[in-house]
């Protein structure tokens, strides 16, 4: 998400941070460049407008022109008012009630609801250790229920059934009841949806809200619809009082228009950012740090948080034990950490959040491309046990054999093989934790330089 805003207003700020001081020229020409930019990133053009006009306020006053590094405070500047326009900070969900409290999605068919049903249900027994129930209301599909029990069971949490000939606040209310009985935490109802906003549509979302009274009232919408994804949002939320939004494939979207534009446009706040299918792939939305990653300074306190969350620390400490004893670096060692890099969202989510990623060649995509990884992790498995402690045994007929049962070509384990033997060289100076060595055996450059490792 934001590539296309980051390139452009990486390329913007490069000449802007070598000048020696800001006139009022520069400046000007500065501001239409980022205006473009927004405009590009499909913004809403209010929210464009608003946007330039404070970073124009406080750009041509004395905090600019009296900065010894004035080119950085303008970008400094940029970047409060990113944060401003998003909403300042995390909206967290606001859970303090009676037992079950209710979270309802609601928003257009196809915007991902189901699926966001599902994250946020795994998210909320992981991360905030809650008891939840999922419960659909939509009857007009019933593959719409059947996809949500199938979820609820992959994430380990009740289901309440329904079918579709019943009355979807009866459902909604037979949910809560049984959700008492059981002392469930949060009861998550999934709303039906429509192709567009309409009348019955928006009737039987404010039945089922007066019915269920929830505490939180999350509008579900595809970030891949830029501008369009704030309107629909107003459209909802004078209908109904919304608490917040979730924005949904993000990954899927360059441009970033909808993040920057449904706050200033619903006054409501952007809660989570969904990508993917996978059901771990929610995260909570952190103005200030999507902001960095816009302005391609990276999010590294997500990245913190995610190694936190997936990391098996048990593994990581053997790995340096091992490392600092001398005992080697082998093969499994190595599937291990690109497993964990996998857990961790794989080396595009990884260099998503890394700071100056984005000003890296574009090649690097390729190299670090998570095809790669899954397919580093198929050579290695295609190996005997003894392969993996001892990889000097792996010649010829060994080679073709792991191959084949890999799917790849013999120079495809050739490369991993060669890409190996590098890592273990780095890992031999660390003997005794002499980090130091390992950093000049490095270079400064990537492990594996040109085709090597992507970490």
């Amino acid at each position: 998400m934001f590539e296309n805003l980051t390139d452009r207003l990486t390329a913007t700020f490069k000449g802007l941070r070598g000048q020696g001081r800001l006139t009022e020229d520069n400046i000007k020409s500065t501001l239409r460049e980022v205006r473009m930019a927004l405009l590009e990133a499909d913004v809403a053009l209010p929210v464009v407008r608003d946007f330039i006009g404070r970073v124009r306020e406080r750009a041509v006053g004395q905090e600019v022109t009296r900065s010894v590094t004035p080119g950085q405070v303008f970008v400094k500047i940029v970047n409060d008012e990113l944060v401003a326009t998003m909403g300042e900070s995390n909206a967290a969900l606001d859970l303090a009630a009676q037992p079950p409290a209710v979270v309802m999605l609601a928003g257009l068919q196809g915007a991902g609801k189901t699926t966001s049903a599902g994250k946020l249900a795994r998210w909320l027994r992981e991360e905030q250790k809650k008891s939840v129930m999922l419960v659909s209301t939509d009857v007009y599909r019933p593959a719409a229920i059947d996809q949500l029990e199938r979820l609820a069971g992959e994430v380990e949490v009740a289901f309440h059934p329904s079918s579709a000939d019943q009355d979807p606040v009866a459902i909604a209310e037979g949910a809560l009841e049984e959700a008492r009985k059981r002392f469930i935490d949060v009861v998550i109802v999934d709303t039906a949806g429509r192709l567009h906003v309409d009348e019955a549509m928006m009737d039987e979302v404010a039945r089922l809200q007066a019915a269920v009274e929830p505490v939180e009232t999350l509008f579900v919408v595809d970030s891949m619809t830029g501008q369009d994804a704030a309107n629909t949002a107003k459209a909802f939320n004078d209908a109904l009082p919304l608490t917040g939004v979730v924005l949904t494939k993000t990954d899927g979207d360059a441009r970033g228009g909808a993040a920057l534009s449904v706050r200033a446009i619903t006054g409501k706040p952007i809660k989570f950012l969904g990508s993917g299918e996978k059901l771990k792939a929610l995260e909570p939305f952190h103005p200030d740090r999507v902001a960095n990653r816009i302005l391609g300074m990276g999010d590294v306190v997500s990245l913190v948080e995610e190694a936190e969350r997936t990391v098996d620390k048990e593994k990581a400490e053997k790995l340096v034990r091992k490392v600092k004893k001398g005992k080697g670096f082998d093969l499994a060692d190595l599937r291990d950490q690109l497993e964990q890099m996998q857990k961790m969202g794989g080396m595009a989510g990884l260099m998503d959040k890394l700071p100056g990623m984005g000003k890296m060649p574009k090649g690097l995509d390729d190299q670090a491309g998570d095809s790669q990884v899954r397919q580093m992790i198929a050579i290695v498995n295609g190996m005997t046990p003894q392969e993996r402690r001892h990889p000097d045994l792996i010649k010829g007929s060994r080679k073709r054999r792991i191959a084949t049962g890999a799917g790849v070509q013999v120079q495809d384990v050739n490369r991993l093989l060669k890409q190996y033997t590098q890592m273990r060289k780095m890992m031999k100076k660390l003997k005794g934790g002499n980090m130091t060595k390992m950093m000049r055996g490095m270079g400064g450059k990537l492990p594996g330089g040109g085709g090597g490792m992507p970490f």
